[in-house]
């Protein structure tokens, strides 16, 4: 990530220290991850103590400070989705994938996540890959919605099969 990007989003957000969270998620979009650097350069920018960037990295689980993948896949396991076979799909998608939960592809392509719950529990079990939600992500289905990432760049409409 170039220091003028950098400089654009904190620009901005008219440096304030109020925005960090802001700041951090719209650094955190131009490389699925807060490169080390990053967070060492906004520190100075800001005059915010490194620790202050860290803890805020840490704290929140949609901050990554390790590489990610192109495409974020999250597995929902909250009630709904776990009883409705999400662990089946979350098995799934590891082997096609050949990762394990909070792992990466070799090609950097797909990283997987869980998480407590996505909010569309009408839909279980619901997967999101990017910004997308899969409903109804049965283990059946992961190949195709999967295979849409690797072919294109896009998302694979959410209808029946």
């Amino acid at each position: 990530m170039t220091l003028a990007k950098v400089d654009q989003v904190l620009a901005k957000y008219g440096y304030r220290h109020d925005a960090l969270i802001g700041i951090m998620q719209d650094l955190q979009r131009l490389e699925n991850y807060l490169p080390p650097e990053t967070i060492r350069y906004v520190s100075q920018r800001l005059e915010v103590p490194l620790t202050r960037l860290y803890h805020i990295a840490t704290f929140y689980k949609s901050f990554s400070l390790e590489p990610r993948g192109r495409h974020i896949v999250r597995v929902c396991l909250g009630t709904a989705c776990h009883l409705s076979g999400a662990v089946q799909t979350q098995e799934q998608i590891e082997r096609s994938l050949q990762i394990k939960e909070g792992e990466t592809t070799k090609d950097m392509m797909f990283s997987l996540e869980t998480v407590n719950c996505l909010g569309t529990c009408a839909l279980a079990p619901v997967t999101m890959v990017d910004e997308e939600y899969y409903g109804e992500a049965t283990p059946g289905r992961v190949e195709k919605i999967l295979s849409f990432y690797t072919e294109t760049s896009g998302s694979v409409e959410n209808e029946e099969d």
